[in-house]
């Protein structure tokens, strides 16, 4: 198969050669127009929960949404850490 494949190709060499100039040129234009990111992204993955709590003060969402959320999100496959943040109306885990 390669043989009779050989034999077509110096049988036809221009044809080979036209097909040859055809495909550089489709590929010096995919390596032109290709965007390329330059800087990959290799922080981890992160996740961030907000959760409201309208009208309590820090100490309360504290208490009350961050805490038993912080806790909960620990037992996450894969979590390898889980901070929490209380403010007035909102936590952010």
């Amino acid at each position: 198969m390669i043989e009779r494949l050989i034999r077509w190709s110096i049988a036809n060499r221009v044809l080979v050669l036209i097909l040859a100039l055809v495909t550089g040129a489709v590929g010096l234009y995919a390596v032109k127009h290709t965007p390329v990111d330059a800087i990959p992204d290799l922080s981890d993955t992160q996740v961030i929960v907000r959760a409201e709590a309208p009208g309590l003060a820090p100490e309360v969402v504290e208490d009350q949404v961050t805490y038993p959320l912080t806790t909960a999100l620990m037992a996450v496959p894969g979590a390898e850490t889980v901070r929490g943040f209380s403010m007035y109306g909102d936590a952010f885990i």
